[in-house]
């Protein structure tokens, strides 16, 4: 074997497939690892669920609690923080401290680091959901989906954290930091949260809060996921007065497609004025 071919065979690069497989357990072994990360995406919707299960029990009509209305948008709002919260704050960490330089650096394809994200995102949207609805049934008697909602709930759970993901991603280069990002997102996330149907009915929400709300995610995933908890009834405490799913998915795809192109505009491998 001529030195050439020697050459080439040690730097060979393992198949794609299994870069994207390493990378997507160093993201997931990285989140478990950061204890703050932990607690705010997995706890802190479990803490929002039992305080508000416990507080706001009455009955809305039809049979339904409050703590049924609530599940839709505690779990929406948990696949906001685990998507476009924890993106935002961990990629403008990784930029500042120079971890996506070094990466960017490497002979690791580029592609790898964003699959690595996403299978993240999924496997901690699917434990935040799993936790949610374990608390919901044992301590509070939630109702489950059932027949084709769980279709509905998995459709619409992937189109919110995909829309959100990609919104995270592009938010993390407006920010110099990982604190600056929390800074900037948490307060936003929480505004959303407050007028898009979470700890309130939507319906309680004032009309021009109604429409700022209808005009980001969080308001039509949170809708989606109250069209499998709720029976048909509630639909008309909706603004339309059903709970208009073909909107929710055209709102939830067009977030997406606009997130894609904001991050493919505005991501950067390195801090500004270090490129």
């Amino acid at each position: 074997m001529s030195a050439t071919v020697r050459d080439r065979a040690e730097v060979a690069l393992p198949p794609v497939a299994r870069v994207y497989r390493s990378r997507a357990a160093v993201e997931l072994k990285e989140f478990f690892r950061q204890r703050e990360s932990v607690v705010f995406t997995l706890v802190f919707p479990v803490m929002m669920l039992v305080v508000f299960g416990a507080v706001l029990d009455y009955d809305l009509g039809a049979g339904v609690t409050f703590t049924q209305y609530f599940m839709a948008g505690i779990i929406a709002a948990g696949i906001v923080g685990a998507s476009l919260q924890n993106m935002a704050i961990s990629i403008a960490t990784e930029r500042s401290d120079g971890t996506l330089k070094h990466l960017s650096g490497t002979p690791m394809p580029k592609s790898a680091y964003f699959v690595g994200k996403v299978v993240q995102v999924l496997a901690v949207t699917v434990l935040i959901a799993a936790i949610l609805l374990a608390v919901g049934v044992f301590a509070y008697g939630i109702d489950l989906p059932s027949g084709s909602d769980w279709f509905t709930f998995v459709w619409v759970a992937v189109l919110g954290a995909a829309a959100c993901t990609l919104l995270g991603i592009a938010v993390s280069s407006l920010a110099k930091n990982g604190r600056s990002a929390s800074a900037m997102v948490t307060p936003i996330a929480l505004v959303l949260q407050f007028i898009s149907g979470v700890f309130f009915q939507f319906s309680q929400v004032p009309a021009w809060m109604q429409t700022i709300a209808s005009l980001f995610p969080l308001k039509w995933m949170a809708q989606g996921l109250r069209s499998v908890f709720l029976p048909d009834v509630l639909a008309a405490e909706e603004p339309a007065g059903t709970w208009e799913l073909g909107r929710v998915a055209l709102v939830l795809g067009l977030w997406c497609v606009a997130g894609l192109v904001l991050c493919v505009l505005t991501f950067r491998w390195q801090d500004r004025g270090t490129d």
